[in-house]
């Protein structure tokens, strides 16, 4: 199963060539990304999330921190500015016992047939107890939270 969020581009994610910019499609994985896996810290019970898919704490005092190990991108075509919002599936290539990889396509806006895909993208996340600084392992409760999105990893078109 995959993950749907819709994300609205804004006119500074354009660069000169009038298409949107590299840097930016960075920042649109990372809300997508935010929006899917991290609750509110607000949020006293992370099971009344949005997502059931957001358990994790991204408050100022969350007992983890996760930190971006590894990241590929490969632009397909140009993305052009849409008014409505785009549509980044996400889904997990792999749960390990501290870290996961995030897939991604950014697609043109579901209600607007036929998708088009502009970019794939993996991330590689690895939870960080915030107080020793060192990996730690995915709890119960995310493992079941995230289980349900494992789906097989993107290939990407050249790899070194």
């Amino acid at each position: 199963m995959r993950l749907h969020v819709p994300i609205q581009l804004r006119w500074s994610d354009l660069d000169a060539y009038g298409h949107v910019n590299n840097a930016s499609m960075l920042k649109i994985l990372e809300e997508a990304r935010v929006f899917a896996f991290w609750v509110d810290g607000d949020l006293a019970d992370p099971t009344q999330a949005e997502w059931t898919t957001a358990v994790i704490d991204a408050s100022p005092t969350t007992r983890t921190k996760s930190v971006i190990s590894r990241q590929e991108i490969e632009y397909v075509r140009s993305m052009p500015y849409i008014r409505q919002p785009i549509d980044v599936e996400l889904w997990i290539g792999h749960l390990g016992g501290a870290s996961l990889d995030v897939y991604y396509e950014i697609k043109s806006p579901l209600a607007a047939p036929p998708q088009i895909t502009y970019v794939k993208a993996s991330t590689t996340l690895v939870l960080v107890d915030a107080d020793t600084e060192r990996p730690r392992r995915i709890l119960p409760h995310e493992r079941e939270a995230w289980e349900p999105y494992l789906d097989e990893p993107l290939t990407f078109r050249r790899r070194s």
